[in-house]
C-alpha cells in the first residue's frame, strides 16, 4: 500500500505542473478564438486551418521531445547529466533545422499553403496574413520545446510550467493590444494574433536562457550542438525517429480530418474550431498523466527496477481511464456555456453541439491510447509500435473512411465527423495485446563517458 501511494505521490506532483502547462497551451487557443469571435466568422476559420501547420510542426518537437524524455529520463535515474546535455544538442539540431523550414514556407509561399485546407478566398487572403507573421514564432519554439522536454525529463516541471505561463501571459495580453487595438495599435485581427504569439515565444525563448544561466538547472548549452557521440546519435535516432513519424503521422492526420472539414463548408469549420479548443481542455488532465507517468517509469527503469517498472504500468493505465471518463464529463459540461457563448450561424449552433458530444467519448478512447503508446510503451524505449500502430489506424482507416465519407458517399457532416471520431478505439485491441506482452519494457542507457 506505501509503495501504491508512493506512486501516485510522484506522479502527483508532477501531473499538476504538466496540467497547467497543458491548460495553459490551451488557454492561448482557446483566448484566440475567444477574441476572434468578435472580429467574425472568417477569423476564427482562417486562423483555425492555418494553424493546422502549427499542430503538425508541433507534433514533430513531440516526437523530438519525445526521444529526449526516453533517453534523458532513464540517464536521469542513472545520473548521466552530461549524456542529458549531449542528448539535447542532437536534438536542437533536429529541431532548428525543421523549424527553419516551416519558417520559410509560411514567409514566401502561405497563399500555397493555406490553399491545401480551402478553396475560400476569403480565408485563404486572412490565413496568409496570418502564417507570414507567424514565421519568426516556428524558430523560437523549435529551441524552447527541446530545452523544456529536457527540463521535463529530469523532473523539473515547475521551472517549465513558469516559462509556459510566462508565454501565456504575454500572448494573451498582445492578443488583446493587437485584436483590439488597445494603447494606439492598430487592429490587426488574424495577423494580429500571429504576431502576439510569435513575440510570446521569442520572449519565453530569451526566459529558457535566462534560466540557463542560473546554473541550477540543466543548462541550454548551444556548444552541445557541436558535440559528437556516435552511440547516443545511433540511440536518438533509433528511438526518437519512429517517435517523430509517429507524432507528425498522427498529426497530419488530424490535418487530414481538417482537410476533410474544410471541404464541407465554413459552418463546419467554425463549429470544429470550437470543439478543438473544448477537447484540449477536455485532455488536459489524461494527457498530463501520461506525460508524468512515462517519465517517472522512465527513471524507474533506468534505475533498472524492472519489476516495479511494470506494475507501475498498470496503475498508470488504471489512472488514464479515470482521468478519461473525467475529460469526458468537463466536456459534457461545457456544452451549454459554449453554445450560449458561440456567435455562429444556426448551422454551425447545430454542428457545435453534436460534435462536442461525441467527443465526450472520444477522449477516453485518446486517454487510453495516448497513456499506452507516449507514456507506458516509449517510458521503456519502445516507440515503434506507437508509429506503425498509428500508421495504420489512422492513414489506412480513419484519413481514407473519411474522404470516403464526405467525397464519395457524400454523407451528411455530422455522420463523416462521427466516423472520423471512431479511430482512437479501432486501434485498442492490438495496443491492450502488447501493453500485456510486457515486450515494451527496456533499459535504454548506456554504460559510458561522454568527452567535452
Amino acid at each position: 500500500m506505501q509503495k501504491n501511494n508512493t506512486f501516485y505521490h510522484k506522479i502527483g506532483k508532477l501531473v499538476v505542473p504538466i496540467v497547467i502547462q497543458n491548460l495553459l497551451s490551451a488557454a492561448v487557443s482557446s483566448a484566440d478564438v475567444v477574441m476572434l469571435n468578435y472580429v467574425g466568422q472568417s477569423s476564427i476559420s482562417a486562423v483555425s486551418l492555418a494553424s493546422q501547420y502549427a499542430s503538425v510542426l508541433f507534433m514533430v518537437f513531440y516526437g523530438i521531445g519525445a526521444g529526449v524524455t526516453m533517453l534523458s529520463a532513464q540517464y536521469y535515474g542513472k545520473g548521466d547529466i552530461q549524456a542529458i546535455q549531449t542528448i539535447q544538442g542532437i536534438a536542437l539540431r533536429f529541431s532548428l533545422i525543421i523549424s527553419a523550414g516551416f519558417s520559410l514556407l509560411a514567409l514566401l509561399i502561405p497563399q500555397i499553403m493555406m490553399r491545401l485546407f480551402t478553396n475560400d478566398s476569403e480565408l485563404i487572403a486572412i490565413g496568409a496574413s496570418y502564417l507570414r507573421c507567424m514565421s519568426i514564432c516556428y524558430l523560437c519554439w523549435g529551441v524552447t520545446e527541446v530545452y523544456i522536454a529536457t527540463l521535463r525529463s529530469t523532473g523539473k516541471v515547475f521551472i517549465s510550467t513558469a516559462l509556459n505561463t510566462l508565454a501565456f501571459s504575454v500572448n494573451v495580453l498582445l492578443n488583446a493590444v493587437f485584436i483590439f487595438g488597445l494603447f494606439g495599435a492598430p487592429k490587426l485581427g488574424a495577423a494580429g494574433v500571429a504576431i502576439a504569439t510569435s513575440l510570446s515565444r521569442l520572449t519565453e525563448l530569451l526566459a529558457c536562457f535566462a534560466v540557463s544561466a542560473t546554473g541550477r538547472y540543466i543548462r541550454l548549452d548551444l556548444r552541445y550542438l557541436f558535440v559528437r557521440d556516435k552511440a547516443l546519435f545511433s540511440d536518438f535516432i533509433r528511438l526518437s525517429l519512429p517517435a517523430l513519424g509517429n507524432d507528425v503521422a498522427w498529426g497530419t492526420a488530424f490535418s487530414m480530418y481538417s482537410v476533410i472539414i474544410g471541404h464541407l463548408g465554413t459552418d463546419a469549420v467554425a463549429a470544429n474550431s470550437f470543439v478543438i479548443v473544448v477537447r484540449n481542455f477536455g485532455t488536459v488532465l489524461c494527457f498530463g498523466a501520461a506525460s508524468a507517468g512515462g517519465i517517472l517509469l522512465g527513471n524507474i527503469i533506468g534505475e533498472n527496477k524492472m519489476e516495479e517498472a511494470r506494475k507501475s504500468a498498470g496503475k498508470l493505465l488504471r489512472l488514464a481511464i479515470v482521468t478519461g471518463i473525467a475529460g469526458g464529463l468537463i466536456i459534457l459540461a461545457s456544452i451549454p456555456f459554449v453554445m450560449q457563448y458561440a456567435d455562429l450561424s444556426a448551422q454551425a449552433m447545430h454542428y457545435l453541439k453534436y460534435m462536442l458530444l461525441i467527443n465526450t467519448y472520444y477522449v477516453l478512447g485518446a486517454a487510453v491510447n495516448n497513456t499506452m503508446i507516449a507514456g507506458i510503451f516509449r517510458s521503456g524505449g519502445d516507440s515503434r509500435f506507437g508509429f506503425l500502430c498509428d500508421i495504420l489506424d489512422m492513414w489506412c482507416y480513419g484519413v481514407p473512411l473519411g474522404f470516403i465519407a464526405a467525397f464519395v458517399l457524400k454523407l451528411p457532416v455530422m455522420w463523416v465527423y462521427f466516423l472520423i471520431c471512431t479511430d482512437e478505439f479501432v486501434k485498442w485491441p492490438w495496443i491492450i495485446k502488447h501493453y500485456r506482452s510486457g515486450k515494451w519494457l527496456h533499459n535504454i542507457t548506456r554504460e559510458r563517458k561522454i568527452p567535452l
